[in-house]
């Protein structure tokens, strides 16, 4: 057995396993081929080969279905952590470990506005100069598939329901409020009961919906029994934003969020204006993940931001 195992060891083609990993993750050997820049017959091939050096079958697949199997799965959960490992293998052999350097990846929901994230940002940088950062913006749901997937060092996000293998800590709680667009009939009138928007037009984010991370707003709107049609919606911020101010309908944002357009004359607030839905929004990383000395320290600096700041302080009316 020994003699099998270190025999496996030096005739395994490392890239087998990476195709493997990216054929997990991209749910398909088309799409992994168009990530990995190769036709699909090799990676076919490549699978073909890896399941004969594994004696096992990897994964069950046709026309209309595509299934890791048990063994796919442990595999690709190994699959997984030696990347982890291989990635950080540059950081680990820096001359000098005190002058830190490296390059750290984020994934953030769309427009997380959030002092607290600035100020650590602001004072790591003081710090280590030389690391550097990429922020990448993406739906929640996919935020958290990039920290499964340990494409990022850690993410920022909703929680529509927490993941087994990863680690939450809410970083600030923000409140959402129904707004309208200067091109609205209800702009600018003031003292609404909240049944004038029942048969309003609406725009909302996708995840407004009792299964999704914004369920207290979809709460709200099912309680209060809004029919009016919805006629748009993204998972950005930013654009659901945009189709309120251009007059589609009146829907929900963060109230802290959107302060400067109410001010601006951009937005009107709309009732309710008590009670109002509070959503929490977390810091999620992958506690067994194995992180570089610059990623450690970054949400390290995070982390113990959220547990001296008072949570009161990291509410947003």
């Amino acid at each position: 057995m020994a003699r099998q195992r270190r025999r496996f060891v030096w005739e395994i083609d490392w890239n087998l396993l990476r195709t493997f990993m990216v054929i997990v993750q991209e749910r398909g050997l088309t799409a992994a081929g168009e990530k990995l820049s190769l036709k699909q017959p090799t990676v076919s091939n490549a699978l073909k080969r890896l399941e004969t050096h594994m004696d096992s079958r990897l994964i069950e697949r046709n026309a209309s279905h595509f299934a890791v199997t048990p063994a796919g799965q442990r595999l690709y959960s190994e699959c997984v952590a030696l990347f982890d490992i291989v990635s950080g293998l540059p950081q680990q052999m820096e001359e000098q470990p005190g002058d830190l350097t490296g390059h750290i990846e984020i994934a953030l929901a769309s427009h997380v506005v959030c002092p607290i994230l600035d100020e650590a940002l602001a004072a790591y940088h003081r710090a280590f100069p030389q690391v550097t950062l990429s922020l990448s913006v993406a739906s929640s749901n996919d935020v958290v598939a990039a920290v499964l997937n340990r494409d990022v060092c850690f993410g920022i996000c909703l929680m529509q329901e927490r993941h087994p293998r990863l680690e939450y800590d809410v970083l600030f709680r923000e409140t959402f409020g129904y707004f309208c667009g200067r091109r609205h009939p209800l702009f600018g009138v003031k003292d609404l009961p909240i049944s004038a928007l029942r048969q309003e037009p609406y725009v909302s984010f996708k995840t407004d919906q009792m299964s999704g991370a914004l369920w207290p707003v979809a709460l709200l709107r099912q309680q209060e029994g809004f029919e009016g049609q919805t006629v748009g919606t993204s998972s950005n911020l930013e654009e659901v934003k945009r189709l309120i101010i251009a007059g589609f309908g009146f829907g929900p944002l963060p109230i802290h969020v959107v302060e400067e357009d109410v001010r601006a004359g951009r937005l009107w607030r709309l009732p309710p204006y008590e009670n109002t839905p509070v959503i929490d929004v977390h810091v999620v990383y992958d506690g067994a993940a194995r992180r570089s000395r610059a990623e450690n320290l970054l949400l390290a600096e995070l982390r113990q931001a959220i547990a001296t700041i008072p949570f009161e302080q990291r509410t947003y009316l």
